[in-house]
Parts: C-alpha cells; sequence; structure tokens
C-alpha cells in the first residue's frame, strides 16, 4: 500500500513551493497556498470515497481502512482544518464542510460514492449532506455527537488553557492514547501530530464538536446513511445515533457490541470494511 500525497487548489493564488513528506518519508511537492492536503489510495478506480478523520487524529485513522479498500475505490483521506498538516486554521464544521464540498465540485463532478467520518469527521460528513443533500449516494457515520452541552463547551476553554502543555509530554500523550484507544502502531503518529496542533485550533475544534447540531437540510439529503455507534460509548452519543436515524430520511442506526469512541475503523478496520459493504449491498 503507498499512500500518494497531494495538494489541490480551490483557487489560483501566487504560491511558493517547498518540500514537505508523505506517510512513506519520501519527498512531494507542496504548494502554499489556498490548498487542501490529501492523501490518496487506488487512484485507478472509478467510485470515489472521502472519509474524514476524528478530532485530534489525522489520516492515519482510516490507513488500514485504506488498505483494505485501495483495489476496489479512489480513496481519498482529507486533513481536517486546524490539524497537522492542514494548511488552514480551523473556523466552524461549516465552514470545513463547505471547503470539502468545494473540493470534490471541482476534482469529482459535484458527486461522490461514499462519505465517511468519525466524530468530528462525521458530524462534517452530516453537514456535507445537509449544504449538498445528494452530495454522495452513501453515508457511514461513526460515533458523530448532535445533542450540544453546554457544559462541556463552556469548561473546554479553560480545561485546555491550563492543560494544552501536557500534550506535548510523551508520557501524557501515552496515556491519552490509552484513553483513547490508539493502537500502539499509531502512537508516534498520533504523538507527532497532536503536538502539531495550536492551542487555538484544538480549543476551537473540540467546541465546535460539543456544539453540533442538526441541520434542517438532513432532512433532505439522499445519501443513504448508516449510522453506527459503541455499546460503550457515552450516553449523548447513543442518543445522538437513535435521534440521527429518525431523522435522516433513509438510514439505519446500528449499535455495536463492546466498541469504544473510536474503535471501529481505528481497531476493527475489517468490521469497518464489512459494514460498508454491506450497506452499499443493501442500497445498489
Amino acid at each position: 500500500m503507498k499512500a500518494h500525497f497531494t495538494q489541490t487548489w480551490e483557487s489560483p493564488k501566487p504560491t511558493t513551493c517547498i518540500t514537505c513528506y508523505n506517510s512513506n518519508k519520501e519527498s512531494a511537492p507542496f504548494i502554499w497556498g489556498d490548498a487542501m492536503t490529501v492523501f490518496e489510495f487506488g487512484k485507478q478506480n472509478k467510485d470515489t470515497l472521502l472519509l474524514f478523520h476524528g478530532g485530534g487524529l489525522s489520516w492515519w485513522n482510516y490507513r488500514e481502512v485504506a488498505a483494505l479498500l485501495e483495489n476496489d475505490y479512489h480513496v481519498i483521506l482529507p486533513v481536517l482544518d486546524g490539524h497537522a498538516g492542514s494548511d488552514a486554521s480551523f473556523t466552524t464544521i461549516e465552514d470545513n464542510a463547505a471547503r470539502l464540498i468545494s473540493y470534490i465540485d471541482t476534482h469529482f463532478g459535484s458527486q461522490v460514492t461514499v462519505l465517511g467520518g468519525l466524530s468530528l469527521g462525521g458530524q462534517i460528513a452530516l453537514e456535507m449532506i445537509s449544504q449538498r443533500p445528494d452530495i454522495c449516494r452513501l453515508a457511514l457515520i461513526e460515533s458523530a455527537q448532535v445533542k450540544p452541552s453546554k457544559l462541556t463547551c463552556a469548561l473546554i476553554g479553560p480545561t485546555f488553557g491550563m492543560s494544552y502543555g501536557l500534550i506535548k509530554q510523551r508520557w501524557f500523550a501515552k496515556l491519552q492514547a490509552t484513553y483513547l484507544g490508539i493502537p500502539k502502531e499509531l502512537f508516534e503518529d498520533y504523538y507527532r501530530d497532536t503536538c502539531a496542533i495550536t492551542k487555538a485550533d484544538m480549543i476551537a475544534f473540540l467546541k465546535a464538536n460539543c456544539a453540533y447540531e442538526i441541520k434542517n437540510g438532513l432532512r433532505e439529503t439522499t445519501a443513504r446513511t448508516k449510522i453506527v455507534a459503541g455499546s460503550r460509548e457515552q450516553k449523548s452519543i447513543l442518543d445522538s445515533a437513535k435521534l440521527l436515524n429518525s431523522i435522516i430520511p433513509c438510514s439505519k442506526a446500528e449499535i455495536l457490541p463492546r466498541l469504544r469512541h473510536g474503535d471501529l475503523s481505528i481497531n476493527n478496520p475489517e468490521k469497518y470494511v464489512r459494514i460498508l459493504e454491506e450497506w452499499r449491498g443493501q442500497n445498489d
């Protein structure tokens, strides 16, 4: 499996060329400007699938999933705004969704086969199918919260303002990675990319994550949507899955036994792919 690092224009601007590196540590051209960082697999395939990583993670969230799908799909793993390697600071879920829609319009003729995302990435995918009801044929939403928590949002600023410095301490990062269920083989990726997130961006996307609400446009989407969450997740995530299932016209929710937040895509890639392919088989 080889990931192809690319940067693609959203709009032309004066640029300066510098050098950056892809996942295989090979030099790759990098264009500094109004571009979007993406990693691509299976570029020869017709069916296109975009997967959006969770908050504080990066494209490697779906590395193993991409390896399993690259023979059948053109898999695109964008780096979300405000994360390591992104060209843009995080503003809102709505803004990031709009940028990704523009990317699809420019490169894939306004529609792709599948959109998917974990947590923050799932919220961005939901926002995309709200803003553009026919942006994709299928959607796979993992552990997306759509029931806002005012208390949590109010605590994020003070909490991370005081503890942000701990993020760069390896001992603390290892504790966090264990708590989040990050496998050992992804720790170095997690540590490197978490350290690269600014305090402002981290606070911004964490606040957006706990404040996100369903938009009216979600009721109009034509995307056939599978909603999944783990049985060991917070009640707000489980309640959100039920709420989404009641609102999205062609949807199905499934609570996966014994799984925690992020376990499906990060630690059970084969199961993730099986769920995706079964859902596609039921809706082709």
